[in-house]
């Protein structure tokens, strides 16, 4: 969530909390705005999971601080007692977000010396208004479409790049490559990520986990990159061979787009393997090591082609 978001919400959900529950004349109407703070978090997933199980924890200290206040006055000892019983099992139930304002509200108890059902009521009243306005606030949250769209181009334009600069070296027998666009879309994919688990968490009710693959799948592929592009490293002869995986690099490199599902790609793939074994033997050592490095790079672009293949028939109606 940008910084600017983040603080407007933050303003706004702990005036209006606040001003809320001093409107209903509650008790210590400030702490409804301090729950709203703490209940404003980056994505609606997050906000609704944590005022879940903050509810759940104020019931729970609200229920422990009157028996134990009840049974052994207010002193501090019985809110340290309190404490020694709610922290154990806030963390087994997996409740530890509402350790901290579920302890503030209890605290309200100590300060009044009553645990009546008046008192208790606000309480829960204070954590319903601040978690609720927090909620409320967090349903607007800014789209990301355009940026994951920017991304998806940046990502298929820099396989490009790779897959042409591979080509370049076959054709000119010059292995020397230091994959640097390979790393530099390494960085690219790990951002794209970080924006597509963000939208996704702010998704409540329609989620989808196919942006989140697609990146994924990109990532798997950009690891067959680093691997070709050592096996390029090794690479220094002309051949025939050569040309013809050239060639299919450049067409895989046209054919990129999500909404291609590169089967054609597949076929051509098996067809140069007919033609490689046709081809004559190697007759010298430099050769036959040119052909296992040409037959390897081969294997790779049918793997790296079809993870394309399996992402389009797995997410086939995104693209219809």
């Amino acid at each position: 969530m940008p910084l600017l978001h983040r603080t407007i919400k933050l303003v706004l959900a702990t005036c209006i909390a606040i001003s809320l529950a001093d409107f209903l004349q509650l008790s210590y109407a400030t702490s409804a705005g301090i729950i709203a703070i703490l209940s404003v978090l980056d994505t609606r997933r997050a906000s609704l999971k944590t005022a879940w199980a903050r509810l759940w924890s104020t019931l729970l200290a609200l229920a422990l601080a009157t028996l134990a206040f009840s049974f052994l006055g207010f002193h501090l000892l019985t809110l340290g007692l309190y404490l020694c019983l709610y922290v154990p099992l806030a963390y087994k139930a997996n409740l530890t977000a509402g350790i901290a304002p579920c302890t503030v509200l209890v605290t309200h108890l100590f300060l009044e010396k009553s645990t009546s059902l008046i008192l208790l009521g606000n309480e829960l009243a204070l954590f319903l208004i601040g978690a609720g306005i927090a909620l409320i606030a967090n349903l607007y949250m800014p789209s990301q479409n355009k940026q994951i769209l920017l991304y998806h181009e940046e990502v298929e334009q820099a396989l490009k790049s790779i897959l042409l600069r591979f080509q370049e070296f076959l054709l000119t027998g010059d292995g020397r490559n230091e994959a640097q666009l390979i790393s530099q879309l390494d960085q690219t994919l790990k951002r794209a990520l970080d924006v597509v688990y963000l939208d996704r968490h702010n998704q409540v009710f329609h989620r989808t986990n196919y942006q989140v693959h697609y990146f994924e799948m990109r990532l798997a592929q950009n690891k067959i990159l680093r691997t070709m592009a050592n096996n390029i490293n090794k690479f220094s002869l002309e051949s025939r061979e050569a040309v013809i995986l050239a060639s299919l690099f450049e067409r895989t490199a046209l054919q990129l787009s999500r909404q291609n599902p590169g089967h054609e790609l597949l076929n051509d793939i098996e067809l140069f393997h007919q033609t490689f074994r046709e081809r004559p033997l190697p007759q010298t050592r430099e050769e036959f090591e040119a052909r296992a490095t040409l037959f390897q790079l081969l294997h790779d672009i049918e793997v790296f082609i079809q993870l394309k293949v399996d992402f389009y028939e797995q997410y086939a109606e995104e693209h219809s």
